[in-house]
């Protein structure tokens, strides 16, 4: 059985990996004409992941790859006084089992885990999608598959080609999320500088084996503003306009934008779909159910939906129609926790009022503070996210 993916992000090459244990032949179709191994921005794995890429044997090499970040200084917007909290404290609290990694590097880490077993076709993408299986490409001759699965992102070209606009609702939950590339000249090493203000949260951080490191831009916005996704000159002079005055240093990181090697700009967004699956075809990941770029634990999200994905095709014989259902079924609750969690961790991390920069960093502090079963516990009763996802269980699919 023939089975596309669109997308080599973290999805993509995660799902290729499992669909080929099961026995399924698979090609993965990228539009970059290469691995993007460099730039991106961290991203959390939690235990559900952790445990499926265990299964992966590759969790050695995300504890090897892991940013180290630890600890976190908070500077509140027109205070002289800084937080420091212990970060360590608080992922625990969230999660049992955790990493944070940069995201190219956790998709090398997939992609290198079933590359040799996998058709990687780079440089092309999917313009038409067939109800027989027929698939057209950019460059490639046309060809014919059983399944296509769309693993490309919240602007998923599949999704697009094959589900009408209603049927793909898009949630704008009122903020943007800016991450560049710059020197580590501070010498960040296992810390998170962060400063807050009212409607805006700007960070730094480093990963213990880069030499450079990331600044983080996250602020709100009444309404979605008028610029594209590919807009890059556009997205800059947002971000410019949006942390103007802040602080001098974010000042110097705005500075880097015009020299940076790599720039990430785009609406915290949701996608709220009454099925991913439609024919042949099916969504996996931020292409299906986004909950929210940098505040809805996505990347965790795709990892366990890749996983039950190709477990449910593996366990109906290949026949779509039974394990489609199946998948939506196993994934439906622990879509809309994370949903949930990122209309949450969106209001903490970028505050609406002084007060709540204030409890920002304060409860920041009061939680690293506390010894480790009282900070848990604190954290439990304050987020929603820290009750989410140590809940989510997922079925050992046999191989």
């Amino acid at each position: 059985m023939r089975i596309l993916v669109s997308g080599a992000g973290v999805a993509g090459p995660a799902l290729a990996y499992w669909l080929t244990r099961h026995g399924f032949s698979v090609t993965v179709v990228e539009r970059a004409p290469a691995l993007r191994r460099t730039g991106g921005h961290a991203v959390d794995l939690f235990r559900p992941a952790m445990d499926i890429s265990e299964k992966m044997g590759v969790l050695p090499l995300i504890e090897e790859r892991a940013t180290g970040t630890s600890r976190m200084t908070v500077h509140r917007e027109g205070s002289r006084r800084p937080v420091r909290a212990d970060l360590s404290k608080i992922f625990g609290g969230a999660s049992g089992r955790h990493a944070e990694i940069m995201r190219g590097d956790l998709c090398a880490i997939y992609y290198d885990a079933a590359r040799d077993d996998v058709e990687y076709v780079f440089g092309d993408s999917i313009t038409a999608i067939s109800p027989d299986g027929e698939v057209r490409f950019e460059n490639a001759a046309p060809r014919r598959f059983d399944l296509v699965v769309g693993a490309d992102g919240l602007h998923s070209t599949v999704r697009r080609l094959v589900f009408d606009e209603e049927s793909r609702r898009e949630a704008f939950i009122g903020a943007y999320l800016g991450v560049l590339t710059l020197p580590n000249l501070p010498g960040l090493d296992g810390e998170l500088l962060l400063h807050v203000g009212v409607g805006r949260t700007a960070g730094m951080y480093g990963a213990r084996h880069l030499d450079d490191a990331r600044a983080l831009f996250l602020f709100r916005s009444a309404r979605e503003l008028d610029c594209h996704h590919h807009d890059v000159p556009r997205q800059k002079e947002l971000l410019r306009g949006a942390f103007a005055g802040m602080h001098e240093r974010v000042d110097g990181w705005l500075d880097e934008l015009d020299r940076t090697p790599s720039f990430y700009f785009d609406s915290i967004t949701q996608l709220h779909m009454d099925t991913w699956s439609r024919g042949r075809v099916t969504l996996v990941g931020d292409a299906g159910y986004c909950p929210g770029p940098a505040v809805g634990g996505s990347t965790s999200l795709a990892v366990v939906g890749a996983y039950v994905l190709a477990g449910e095709l593996a366990r109906a014989g290949g026949d779509h129609e039974r394990a489609f259902p199946a998948y939506e079924r196993a994934m439906a609750e622990h879509v809309r926790g994370s949903r949930a969690a990122a209309l949450s961790a969106a209001r903490t991390l970028v505050p609406t009022s002084r007060p709540g920069v204030w409890g920002l960093a304060q409860g920041a502090r009061l939680i690293s503070a506390l010894p480790a079963a009282p900070s848990r516990a604190l954290l439990r009763l304050t987020t929603r996210s820290a009750r989410l996802y140590d809940s989510v269980t997922v079925e050992d699919y046999r191989i």
